[in-house]
């Protein structure tokens, strides 16, 4: 059978939510081992800033890394040289546009291309 024709209860995926760590005796004491070893350590609860939830936070403030410059700064960008010519068409090479094979648009520059185009041949 094909995995696209089983339906949605043959998944692999959890859908409930996270389920809660168990309360046991076994827990209650290691958790307890650790806070005496964090204390012995000198990180214990006591020494650590807490929140009003009794949560712990952070040890460090951040440090302010804004870069404060007498030097004025600016988002130009410098050029690289100077302005090329713009590049226009006069008019006077291609005498025209002619279609060739499957709709094939040739573009014609004497009357020698022209006489090619018209027996479907290119020289």
């Amino acid at each position: 059978m094909s995995m696209h024709l089983v339906g949605p209860h043959l998944t692999t995926t959890r859908y409930n939510s996270k389920k809660k760590q168990p309360n046991t005796q076994k827990l209650r004491d290691a958790r307890e081992h650790h806070e005496h070893f964090l204390e012995r350590m000198g990180v214990g609860r006591s020494k650590l800033p807490v929140d009003k939830k009794g949560k712990r936070v952070g040890l460090y403030d951040i440090p302010d890394y804004s870069v404060k410059s007498s030097v004025p700064l600016s988002n130009d960008i410098a050029g690289t040289g100077s302005k090329v010519a713009e590049k226009r068409y006069t008019g006077t090479l291609i005498k025209g546009i002619a279609v060739m094979h499957k709709s094939n648009a040739v573009p014609i520059l004497n009357k020698e291309q022209a006489v090619e185009v018209s027996t479907m041949r290119r020289g």
